[in-house]
């Protein structure tokens, strides 16, 4: 069987998988925001889908999807300066596929999976046509605030590779980002520094975390820094500090994280062939447990509806927020609601997506009326009510 015919396999199975749970979730508020308030690059991407295919949960996510399944790709083509082997290639793609972090920011629309995209077409054009590195770095300055840390960790690496003019440029470029988008650093020492590891740990799941770590730690001892190394290491020691003032956006940092997988699982799989059979056991132990709870969570987040039969308050499903608005919705147009003041803003903004317009002729709440109720409204998820208002005048 071809490695490219797998390939093709993963990334079809892959795409099923987020198809199947794009249809349980509604838009979020901060997803509306994005779509009506903001002009970013996003914006006009997610727009310009929603405009062609409606508005629907699959126009609005599949920007997500393509630039995830993209970035599969040229994650892929990256690791042929990492891992020699085929088969090598294929387990970065398939762990890669399956990291927590990842499959959310597929889904979500959100500035992260944009990002990741960038950042590995930026590693794509830095190893195989180095000639247009610089228009490429010039034209992601306009992209987001996170780019500046990409123009970070550039200048390190150039630096240790004396290359002064180019930090000179590089430097120019840094001080554009930051004053296209200026990044608030603000506050007292509170305590966020923990916080900020285990978003890190439920990012990567804790066991591949770890070992990122590791290799980010070795390879500063060993000297043998790539480009990789300086992005991941700048942006991950950056936000560490920044979170010992203030609770930090991890998912800005998390993508250059990214960038670090190929050369931790070259080393792993150089770790496990140096050494004999009878000394690979630790090495098969740490494969399965990290591999066995990847696949966990991806049925977890597969099957997320379920978990609500296991928590007595819904609004603490770790889905919650972008849940009930589409089933709402179609409640809603059920009983010929087209407009409607909703109590809650956020859920009124996400109403709007699904064709219910706000109006003063009918208001929605959570709280029972004294009278004119017009309608109960209910929710369920596997027979478990997750939302309750009532419809009056």
């Amino acid at each position: 069987m071809s490695t490219r015919f797998i390939l093709i396999v993963l990334l079809g199975v892959d795409a099923l998988i987020l198809y199947s749970e794009l249809l349980d979730l509604s838009i979020s508020y901060y997803e509306t925001q994005l779509l009506y308030e903001q002009h970013s690059v996003l914006h006009y991407i997610i727009t310009a889908s929603v405009t062609l295919f409606g508005h629907n949960d699959v126009a609005l996510r599949l920007p997500m999807i393509v630039m995830h399944l993209l970035s599969v790709v040229l994650l892929f083509k990256i690791s042929q300066k990492y891992l020699k082997y085929d088969r090598d290639r294929l387990w970065l793609v398939l762990i890669y596929m399956l990291l927590p972090g990842v499959s959310s920011a597929a889904l979500i629309v959100d500035p992260t999976g944009m990002v990741i995209f960038l950042l590995f077409f930026y590693m794509y054009i830095y190893y195989f046509h180095r000639n247009f590195e610089w228009l490429l770095l010039v034209l992601l300055l306009f992209v987001d605030q996170s780019i500046m840390f990409l123009y970070l960790g550039l200048i390190f690496f150039e630096y240790a590779n004396k290359a002064y003019k180019k930090v000179g440029l590089l430097v120019v470029l840094l001080l554009a980002s930051f004053a296209i988008h200026p990044l608030e650093v603000s506050g007292i020492p509170s305590g966020h520094f923990l916080d900020t590891l285990g978003v890190y740990a439920a990012i990567f799941s804790p066991i591949v975390f770890i070992y990122i770590f590791y290799i980010l730690y070795r390879v500063y001892i060993n000297g043998q820094r790539d480009v990789s190394w300086y992005l991941a290491f700048t942006a991950l020691v950056i936000s560490l500090m920044l979170s010992f003032r203030q609770r930090i956006e991890v998912q800005i940092f998390a993508p250059y994280v990214m960038l670090i997988l190929p050369l931790a699982v070259q080393t792993f799989f150089h770790s496990y062939r140096v050494r004999l059979k009878e000394f690979r056991g630790r090495y098969r132990i740490l494969f399965v447990i990290s591999f066995v709870l990847l696949l966990l969570n991806t049925l977890v987040v597969l099957f997320n509806k379920e978990v609500y039969a296991y928590i007595d308050i819904p609004k603490k499903h770790f889905a919650y927020k972008m849940h009930v608005a589409k089933e709402l919705a179609a409640e809603l147009h059920q009983l010929h609601i087209t407009c409607i003041l909703a109590e809650n803003e956020k859920m009124q903004a996400r109403l709007r997506f699904y064709g219910i317009e706000k109006c003063e002729k009918l208001l929605l709440t959570n709280e029972q009326p004294l009278k004119n109720i017009e309608h109960n409204v209910t929710i369920r998820y596997k027979n478990r009510t997750v939302y309750h208002a009532y419809v009056t005048k």
